[in-house]
């Protein structure tokens, strides 16, 4: 069974080796991606973040040359829940490409709901890195 997609995206006027640099740290999450959760830390092997419905867990890709941010996350009740996201670059720029996935059973309301969110989300993460001391 295949899962609807939209590719939701973002130009940033940063090399694409800074924003990955950004992205790809765990500890920065709360600057462009509150939504998530509010605080993170690490324990043992693995990076947690404290989110409204309790804590998840979240696990990026291994560091690599080709722009792959792709991550999972583990929700407090236990749904892993699987978010591909690319940086790319774009001149002197880079582009960040993010991929919402329907969930089963998601209403189109939701799924654009959730799009919003995320479209929030890249706007957050082009003005943090773009004004850091904004």
């Amino acid at each position: 069974m295949s899962t609807e997609s939209r590719h939701l995206s973002v130009h940033i006027d940063r090399p694409v080796a800074e924003v990955y640099a950004f992205v790809s740290d765990p500890r920065n999450l709360p600057r462009w991606a509150p939504g998530l959760g509010s605080s993170v830390v690490r324990e043992d092997d693995g990076w947690f973040v404290e989110t409204p419905e309790g804590r998840a867990q979240v696990t990026f890709a291994p560091r690599n040359g080709y722009g792959v941010l792709d991550h999972e996350v583990v929700t407090p009740s236990g749904e892993t829940v699987y978010v591909p996201l690319r940086a790319l670059a774009d001149g002197d720029g880079c582009e960040v490409v993010f991929t919402l996935r329907r969930s089963p059973g998601m209403s189109d309301a939701e799924f654009d709901r959730d799009a919003g969110l995320v479209t929030g989300d890249l706007a957050l993460l082009k003005k943090v890195l773009e004004n850091p001391s904004a």
